[in-house]
């Protein structure tokens, strides 16, 4: 069997007036994710890891920021082509674990919400989509509400048959 790890990041400004969208959940709050999709930065970490773990470049490489059909694209869309990449390679995912660094607002009751959306995305179960939701104790861009950041790894493996 052939298993391999990848490694996501994606940082995005906060913004007032932008739509909360981390996970594929729309989360009530003033300000959000400020970017050319829908700067769901936990979408592109996970897109990110996986197109890692494959071999297959990052997401701006995929869907670029200077292409207008992905303005204000929904991520999960996104994160839909890249599991249809892996598949074209016949990958199939293990497993995804992720952190979500934000002051506000707090994530811990929409984790379950993003985890059955994420796991329908990526074909794989609900236990095998783990995320944490931290915060960086008021430190930085994260503590001054400025931004938001996300990071992931992903385990993709390939039947040698």
């Amino acid at each position: 069997m052939n298993i391999r790890v990848g490694y996501g990041f994606d940082v995005h400004q906060l913004k007032e007036g932008r739509p909360c969208i981390i996970g594929g959940i729309l989360i009530s709050s003033n300000i959000g994710p400020d970017g050319h999709s829908d700067a769901d930065v936990l979408i592109h970490a996970i897109c990110d890891a996986l197109l890692g773990a494959a071999n297959l470049r990052d997401i701006g490489f995929h869907f670029p920021n200077t292409d207008n059909q992905y303005k204000n694209i929904d991520s999960k869309k996104l994160l839909s082509e890249v599991v249809k990449l892996l598949t074209d390679k016949n990958y199939k995912i293990g497993n995804v674990d992720a952190t979500v660094i934000l002051e506000n607002p707090k994530l811990n009751p929409h984790i379950p919400a993003m985890q059955k959306v994420l796991s329908s995305l990526m074909n794989i179960e609900t236990d095998a989509v783990s995320i944490k939701a931290t915060t960086s104790e008021q430190l930085g861009y994260v503590g001054r509400e400025q931004g938001v950041n996300a990071s992931a790894v992903a385990l993709i493996y390939k039947s040698e048959n």
